[in-house]
């Protein structure tokens, strides 16, 4: 149940890192494109543009962290037996729950710090861009969480002790038989 959620939960931020990505295209482009043909501009192009990006950049460390995408080192890891792989995972897991806990209490004191200034430009309150740090390390703890259950309870594969996915062991790209001209 709960990982059905947390699968939907990543499809969603997708998504919305879609959204963001497009709309900054479309804003960036479009404020060039007036700038340089009509002499005008999209007055709160630059500021959101800034705002998606900071949101799409948690948004896509969300997804990265589910699907176990970090940079990592597991070269010592690799070699322990499978108790020592369990106990290393698990104090990785302790450990990024209290960075999370770390995350959201600095988002937070920065968000209720700056709720009640206002963009310069959008005039909307600062503490929504704060918020996505929030957001983050909600929904960062509930993964993690999540796998760190799993972890205790004996749901994990040995192969899923070790988090990190060298670039030798990612499959190679097979050939679709297309020439280039």
């Amino acid at each position: 149940m709960l990982q059905q959620l947390i699968d939907q939960t990543c499809r969603v931020l997708s998504v919305l890192m879609v959204v963001c990505l497009s709309l900054m295209v479309v804003m960036v482009f479009g404020n060039v494109v007036l700038r340089y043909g009509f002499n005008t501009g999209i007055t709160m192009s630059e500021e959101l543009s800034r705002w998606l990006f900071v949101w799409m950049t948690f948004l896509g460390a969300l997804v990265a962290l589910r699907n176990h995408m970090h940079l990592g080192s597991d070269s010592l890891v690799v070699r322990l037996p499978v108790p020592g792989k369990k106990i290393c995972l698990g104090i990785t897991h302790v450990l990024m729950l209290y960075v999370c806990w770390l995350l959201f209490r600095g988002a937070w004191q920065q968000t209720v710090i700056n709720m009640g200034s206002t963009s310069a430009v959008m005039e909307v309150s600062m503490g929504w861009l704060y918020a996505s740090g929030l957001f983050f390390s909600i929904v960062a703890a509930v993964f993690i969480a999540n796998d760190f259950w799993k972890l205790l309870s004996g749901q994990l594969q040995e192969s899923e002790l070790v988090g990190i996915v060298e670039s030798e062991d990612v499959p190679p790209v097979q050939d679709t038989g297309t020439k280039a001209a």
